[in-house]
């Protein structure tokens, strides 16, 4: 099955702008959902779950700020404008009212993908897990400690690198090469060596590792139920 970059709705009225972002930004490998309206991208945003929306702001009926107002407090995806030139006074209340970015009418294609890339990177950042807590203990990526019921230990950078990867990454075993491409290093002892040391930070007793699990023969993973 192919893997898609995104999945875009695009909403406006204009058939042949709808039709040509269509087939442009499918080439990109992007995956495009279109609608010709407001109340079209209204069903669409209830039954599916959009990475990012292009949106006209000018199209009969519902407008596209009167979109963004509507749904703003219930969706979190990202949404780019489409204006014309003259039209500064609604490029700005669309940024105040929570649109991420704006691209005046006529455009060139190419800065649509440059855009759309650029606020995916964002959006992933932000999404980035940072802090989880469980059974009474605390993994802070932020502040890099553990907090252990009344332990609290450091995290160096080595240690922060894994229990990103691991925590955004839950259930997912990582391989002693995966991890040690990740943090640079090429012999499996010293991925070892920094796995048991995690373990004393992180398990109860790390002799009998409830979270920080071994899978024999393929590596490490993080369980956390």
């Amino acid at each position: 099955m192919k893997k898609f970059e995104a999945h875009i709705l695009v909403v406006d009225d204009d058939d042949g702008i709808r039709n040509l972002l269509k087939k442009y930004l499918s080439e990109k490998n992007f995956l495009i959902t279109t609608a010709s309206s407001a109340e079209d991208a209204q069903e669409k945003i209830l039954a599916i779950k959009f990475d990012l929306i292009v949106l006209d702001i000018m199209m009969p009926g519902q407008s596209g700020l009167d979109f963004i107002s509507q749904n703003r407090g219930k969706i979190n995806t990202p949404v780019i404008l489409l204006t014309a030139k003259g039209q500064p006074d609604e490029r700005i209340e669309g940024l105040e009212i929570g649109a991420d970015d704006y691209l005046p009418k006529p455009f060139e294609p190419r800065e649509l993908v440059l855009r759309i890339k650029n606020i995916l990177v964002k959006t992933k950042i932000r999404s980035t897990k940072r802090l989880i807590e469980f059974d009474n203990i605390t993994i802070d990526l932020n502040k890099l400690i553990i907090q252990k019921k009344s332990e609290q230990f450091k995290i160096n950078n080595t240690e922060k690198i894994i229990l990103e990867k691991m925590i955004n990454s839950p259930g997912e075993i990582f391989s002693r090469d995966y991890i040690g491409n990740l943090i640079d290093i090429d012999k499996e002892r010293s991925v070892d060596v920094i796995i048991t040391r995690l373990r004393k930070k992180i398990e109860i007793d790390s002799k009998k590792p409830k979270y920080l699990q071994t899978i024999r023969g393929s590596g490490y993973v993080l369980w956390i139920e």
